[in-house]
């Protein structure tokens, strides 16, 4: 998706309205905090800042994360330049990631729950319906 300009018409003429970004911006330092609250969105300078970008650093006291708008481009060479020091959930990793939607630097995405969404069949109940299944066979 190309992210240029908005063109619309108002009384008869052409008026150009740049398109501008929106990101999380933030500087945290309190640990664990992924600053994506609504008191983090900035819009970005128009045609310039045009995707989001994230790095999350993994201290020894927990993960702080910085958000910020950025150029495309300029994001994916520094990401690129820290890409052998992103090892996830290790001490000194830092991991930068780039993004060209609206708010795309946001929210972790939830953790998926391996818990079962319904409770677990009792084996005892579970044998005695195998039983009478099988006496029923001819």
């Amino acid at each position: 998706m190309q992210l240029a300009s908005l063109v619309t018409q108002t009384s008869g003429s052409n008026r150009v309205w740049p398109y501008q970004m929106q990101c999380y911006h933030c500087e945290e330092t309190l640990l664990d905090n992924d600053c994506s609250a609504p008191k983090f969105i900035v819009n970005c300078t128009a045609n310039i800042q045009n995707a989001c970008q994230k790095e999350v650093i993994v201290g020894e006291n927990g993960v702080i994360y910085r958000k910020a708008c950025a150029s495309f481009s300029t994001c994916l060479i520094v990401s690129a330049g820290y890409q052998s020091f992103c090892v996830p959930g290790r001490v000194g990793s830092v991991c930068i990631s780039c993004c060209n939607t609206p708010l795309c630097n946001g929210p972790r995405p939830p953790r998926i729950s391996l818990a079962p969404s319904h409770p677990p069949t009792r084996p005892t109940a579970l044998l005695l319906l195998i039983t009478v299944s099988m006496a029923t066979l001819p």
